[in-house]
């Protein structure tokens, strides 16, 4: 297997400081990343935006949308390359699915993200909860769509077709990066029972779009990366997402091993949209839920 090349850049030593030109850039300006910001603490609310450090979190809040994380903000598996905290989870708020609706509304959002930590300490993984979270948005604004962003639920599918039942428009689960890499980079996860998610959502529900997302120079190869293309593809996941991995912090065990150029990321996209990919988006900057919106497929 080789490596990805290196098109104009070489990998930035760990604890450099040093980011290609292409992972630059300015803030936002106007008043809406702080009333974000007012409006999340004001309902107590956690997002992934902020828990895992995003780069894109000062331009999504300025734009009024956010991710909400539900469940907490304290995760049950220790993945190298993840910000979030772990350790012991926190009790779940039973009132939180009615908060996360009025943040919605406020926003005025169209199309709601929800996501959480994992939490493996629930006897269905949260599954519940989130359909309790999918059904107090579809109340309180009955024309947005909704997207979840799950966790494996240790492949239980109870949980997983507990959440399938509340009818999402997008059911998007990371892969995160190739196989090898996952003793690495996703602790307890498992390659193969994140596939099955996917692929027991398209089964159960054809009609809801499935979504996954990988980030990029954690130190894959390209047969690597469109191996694990290819399976998403045999199990009709619709919209694929790549992104740049940038360790949250200089304490995390997992270095940048490159930086993507943008011209690679276009070719990567075109070839993925050739694989039959009904979405494709790559980038730098693109995670699984920015510009989560439009990355629907019509």
């Amino acid at each position: 297997m080789q490596p990805l090349p290196v098109l104009d850049e070489a990998p930035a030593p760990r604890g450099s400081g040093r980011l290609p030109a292409w992972l630059k850039r300015d803030l936002p300006a106007g008043n809406g990343n702080a009333f974000t910001r007012t409006l999340l603490d004001d309902l107590r609310l956690e997002t992934v935006c902020e828990n895992a450090r995003c780069p894109n979190r000062p331009e999504c809040w300025s734009r009024r949308t956010a991710t909400f994380m539900i469940l907490g903000n304290v995760c049950t598996r220790p993945c190298g390359f993840c910000s979030v905290p772990k350790g012991e989870p926190l009790h779940v708020e039973d009132d939180e699915p009615a908060r996360l609706a009025e943040a919605a509304a406020r926003l005025g959002l169209k199309h709601v993200v929800i996501t959480s930590v994992t939490r493996d300490d629930l006897p269905d993984g949260g599954a519940e909860h989130f359909a309790r979270c999918v059904a107090a948005v579809r109340e309180r604004l009955p024309a947005a769509a909704v997207e979840v962003l799950t966790p494996d639920f240790l492949g239980d599918p109870a949980a997983i077709d507990r959440v399938i039942a509340a009818n999402p428009e997008v059911f998007n689960h990371n892969i995160e990066t190739v196989p090898r890499l996952y003793r690495v980079a996703r602790g307890r996860a498992e390659y193969r029972r994140s596939l099955d998610l996917l692929d027991r959502v398209k089964r159960t529900a054809p009609h809801i779009v499935t979504k996954a997302g990988l980030m990029l120079g954690v130190g894959e190869t390209t047969d690597e990366l469109f191996d694990v293309l290819a399976d998403l593809r045999s199990i009709r996941c619709d919209v694929l997402t790549l992104g740049q991995y940038l360790a949250p912090t200089l304490k995390h065990s997992i270095p940048v091993a490159r930086y993507v150029p943008p011209a690679e990321f276009d070719d990567l996209a075109a070839k993925a949209r050739l694989m039959g990919f009904r979405q494709v988006v790559a980038g730098p900057f693109v995670r699984s839920s920015y510009h989560a919106d439009e990355m629907v497929p019509t």
